[in-house]
């Protein structure tokens, strides 16, 4: 279901950007599943202003064509060759300005270039009506009478107005919701703020000429039925502003008559149908069934053969249209026609859903009628249309309105306990704020004490009827998002979720770092004394070995000792992970601590004919480690020089303040003492302090899933020449910080140290990846960005772009 945002705002007035309101809507159950841009005319005539023709001369190389000077409000006039017989000095025209892509009445759509037109310069186009798609004539330019100022848009000149529209996947039982008088009343009661509605004070009955009496036969399948007449109408096109409108939820306009019916329903969820007043015979409307086999032809010259429970409108000799469901082709409003049958009717939906699927029609009418629309809002719906019928096609009032309502349907009574209310919800939402959602639903609170209270549901609102469904009213409203749930709470309905248990975690990562290619070790908590630090050490008593006589301080060098026994085996190209305890005394305390550690040694692969062998290398391991935290959802860790004795070089990574992890190359006098001559890279993850972060994440923070953007990705590469000691984090940082969240990803794809650069230099070759999530980027934009994020590059980082 479209919704219009601008439609929207004649219920309610926002002013917030249409992005919040999708999302507000998605987290209170009217789920958003996109926002398009909505242009009056393809294009919406961007890159095209209002210019003056400042002189005229003719071309010396085409006799149908002249050069023309056109200023548009710039520094400079323009030149642009013309090829219309009537451009003419002073004269104010409609000029695309090089970049601009047309789209014409006819033809594909072209952009604007600068170019040489017989020899001569042209940097723009003077624009005919049928080249921007404004109607069909091509005789000549457009030459407009206005005192506009040169540079004024041409969208602003006719008048043009763009719209966002929502797509919204409506449930089966959100029938309320189907129209944007439906959605403005949830957008009222998640922003508070009041509702507008169509005014009919001004309605009134100008005659009575054409009355038309109104027989309801079976008042099972139509409790309510509402209709008046209205006499000398002329039916043709809608107004501009009318079919803007219906274009926009993508409904094409037919005339202003339907258009006016069709806006009714869309816009306050009524359906409505216009009948041909002068094919009414006998001058009554009769709403009943017709005899099973009965035959009927349909608006589109289908003809049908009917059920003897399908509901009928017919005139006192035949059939006239399928109840709710599909006009028929005799009673059709058309050029012709002068007086007209206004209907606006209540329809049970059990009746309309069985004739639809029979008969395999899906309308929009029978969309509403078959999931239940408000019985209380047909008079409503019917003098907003007959007034805006009498605005757009003109004509007389000709009735008094029928409103046949035998058995008022009442609203549903609801108990609901305030005990309950809190055991679903799994909060206690104050009492006031209770009363004060259920106010802003139209939902009438009737009685109350300190208990429980009782209210009125109207009947529009078919999926409330019970206690369960009004608390799903205030837990949507209040917010889903606004109940906070620990990591180890439970209520009625909502899933239990245990405590992180860091065994099962240890357990899950260990998976999935065998599948990608690593062995798990497990070695020796005693280890010997040159690997400790005898100030902190944690010696054992009763030593069984002088070599193992002290409990490991680090888990790299039993790792390192592992690596050795495989190389002197011949097996030289290793990844391997373990998981173990390390431990110190210190402070007069004994003090543990669970790490993770990783090795990588050798080459990436075996070798092979399909591939050349490469060696491990810091960004491998990298890359690795960056896979655990992506899989944990920890992300935004800040990246520092490791200073530690045992590497010769690394990073280690922070988190809120905690260093989790020290990854880098093992310095080769440590590697030595565990006799390992080949590089090694390793990196130590504090595993505690990981859980510890992830217990923290589970509930403070949530899980964001993001549409994958409709729009392209564009590339760009760049050069940068930087001082050594400039890490690829801090370029990331700043192209992050200053890309408007354009940048979406940057890669490292080669990396030259030498003597061309000078002492103390290294060059990085970059990718950027850049999107935007709402709209297709252009050259104009990405050429921007990338001169900003150059500019920063050169400030911040004193880098040297290499050109």
């Amino acid at each position: 279901m479209k919704i219009s945002i601008n439609w929207l705002q004649e219920f309610i007035n926002l002013t917030v950007p249409p992005e919040e309101i999708a999302d507000k809507l998605t987290l209170s159950g009217l789920e958003v599943e996109g926002l398009e841009k909505f242009d009056q005319i393809t294009g919406g005539l961007e890159g095209l202003v209002i210019g003056e023709v400042l002189s005229v001369q003719k071309h010396p190389n085409a006799d149908r064509l002249s050069i023309t000077q056109v200023t548009v409000g710039e520094a400079e006039p323009l030149p642009i060759v013309c090829g219309a017989s009537n451009v003419a000095e002073g004269q104010k025209v409609i000029v695309a300005k090089v970049g601009a892509t047309l789209y014409p009445t006819a033809g594909e759509p072209f952009a604007i270039k600068k170019s040489k037109i017989r020899g001569e310069v042209s940097q723009g186009m003077i624009c005919a009506e049928d080249e921007i798609g404004l109607g069909t004539q091509h005789d000549g330019i457009m030459v407009l009478d206005t005192q506009l100022p040169n540079g004024t848009s041409a969208a602003d000149y006719f008048g043009l107005v763009s719209d966002q529209v929502l797509e919204i996947g409506l449930t089966p039982n959100r029938a309320d919701a189907a129209s944007h008088l439906g959605v403005a009343r949830d957008l009222k009661a998640l922003y508070h703020q009041p509702l507008t509605v169509p005014n009919v004070e001004n309605f009134s009955v100008d005659n009575r000429n054409l009355p038309i009496e109104v027989i309801v036969e079976n008042t099972e399948a139509c409790p309510r039925y509402s209709g008046l007449t209205i006499s000398g109408v002329t039916v043709q096109d809608s107004p501009d502003w009318l079919k803007a409108r219906l274009r926009s939820i993508n409904l094409s306009p037919i005339n202003n008559v339907v258009d006016a019916t069709n806006y009714v329903l869309h816009g306050l969820g009524q359906p409505m149908h216009a009948f041909n007043a002068d094919a009414i015979a006998g001058g009554k409307v009769l709403v009943k069934t017709l005899p099973a086999g009965s035959t009927f032809t349909t608006l589109d010259e289908k003809e049908r053969k009917l059920l003897a429970q399908d509901l009928m409108i017919c005139n006192a000799e035949e059939g006239m249209c399928i109840a709710g469901v599909f006009g028929g082709i005799k009673s059709g409003v058309k050029e012709s026609t002068r007086n007209i049958f206004l209907e606006s009717a209540y329809f049970s939906p059990e009746y309309i859903r069985r004739t639809a699927q029979h008969h395999g029609l899906k309308t929009d009418a029978s969309f509403r009628y078959e999931r239940g629309t408000d019985p209380n809002i047909t008079v409503y719906a019917l003098k907003v249309a007959a007034l805006l019928i009498k605005k757009i096609a003109g004509g007389q009032i000709s009735s008094d309105i029928v409103d046949v309502y035998p058995n008022a349907i009442e609203p549903f009574r609801v108990a609901v306990q305030y005990k309950n209310v809190d055991r679903l919800i799994g909060k206690k939402i104050d009492r006031e704020e209770i009363t004060a959602i259920l106010q802003q639903l139209e939902i009438e609170v009737i009685k109350k004490n300190e208990t429980s209270i009782t209210v009125l549901v109207p009947p529009y609102r078919v999926d409330v009827q019970r206690e369960a469904d009004i608390i799903e009213e205030l837990l949507r409203i209040h917010g889903y998002d606004q109940v906070e749930v620990a990591a180890h709470l439970s209520t009625d309905y909502i899933a239990h979720f245990p405590e992180i248990d860091d065994r099962k975690l240890q357990l899950r990562l260990s998976e999935m770092l065998i599948g990608n290619g690593f062995y798990e070790i497990v070695t020796n908590s005693l280890t010997k004394p040159t690997y400790v630090q005898e100030a902190t050490a944690v010696s054992l008593y009763n030593p069984l070995s002088e070599d193992l006589n002290v409990m490991r301080q680090h888990l790299l060098f039993s790792g390192l000792e592992v690596i050795a026994h495989n190389i002197n085996r011949q097996q030289k190209n290793l990844k391997f992970f373990e998981f173990g305890t390390t431990y110190r005394h210190q402070n007069g305390k004994y003090l543990e601590a669970k790490e993770l550690v990783v090795f990588m040694t050798g080459s990436v692969q075996a070798e092979s004919w399909m591939a050349p062998t490469e060696p491990v290398s810091f960004h491998h391991l990298s890359s690795h480690i960056q896979i655990i935290f992506n899989r944990f959802g920890i992300t935004g860790m800040v990246q520092e020089p490791l200073n530690d004795p045992f590497f010769s070089y690394g990073l280690q990574l922070v988190y809120q303040d905690k260093v989790v992890a020290k990854l880098g190359k093992v310095d080769s006098k440590t590697a030595d003492s565990a006799e390992v001559k080949q590089p090694v890279f390793c990196a130590v993850v504090q595993w505690l302090v990981l859980v510890e972060k992830l217990r923290s994440i589970s509930t403070k923070e949530r899980t964001i899933f993001q549409e994958i953007s409709k729009f392209p990705e564009v590339r760009r590469d760049l050069s940068l020449v930087l001082d050594q000691e400039v890490a690829f984090s801090e370029v990331e940082k700043v192209a992050k910080a200053k890309s408007n969240n354009l940048v979406k990803r940057i890669n490292v794809f080669d990396v030259y140290e030498g003597e061309p650069l000078g002492k103390g230099k290294k060059a990085y070759a970059l990718s950027f990846v850049l999107q935007d999530q709402h709209k297709t980027l252009t050259d104009k934009i990405i050429d921007k960005t990338m001169k900003r994020l150059m500019n920063q590059f050169e400030q911040e980082l004193r880098a040297e772009i290499r050109k």
